[in-house]
């Protein structure tokens, strides 16, 4: 199985010059590339989860079907 190119992927949370808040991701292998732009920190904290949680998401690491889970 493939990859996810952002797997390996690390974040950091940044100051923008207007006082917002960008996330610069660094992918090995690329340039780091800088989302912008958020109003507040936990803003920009909340993007960083729910990115990382689409990254798991499209590897496949979750069951397809929501009852493919043994019940207990």
């Amino acid at each position: 199985m493939r990859t996810h190119p952002y797997a390996e992927a690390t974040y950091r949370i940044v100051c923008l010059p207007d006082g917002a808040f960008g996330v610069e991701v660094d992918v090995p292998d690329r340039s780091p590339a800088t989302v912008t732009s958020f109003d507040t920190e936990a803003a920009a904290e909340d993007w960083i989860a729910r990115n990382k949680q689409r990254v798991i998401e499209q590897t496949g690491l979750k069951p397809r079907f929501r009852g493919s889970w043994p019940r207990r």
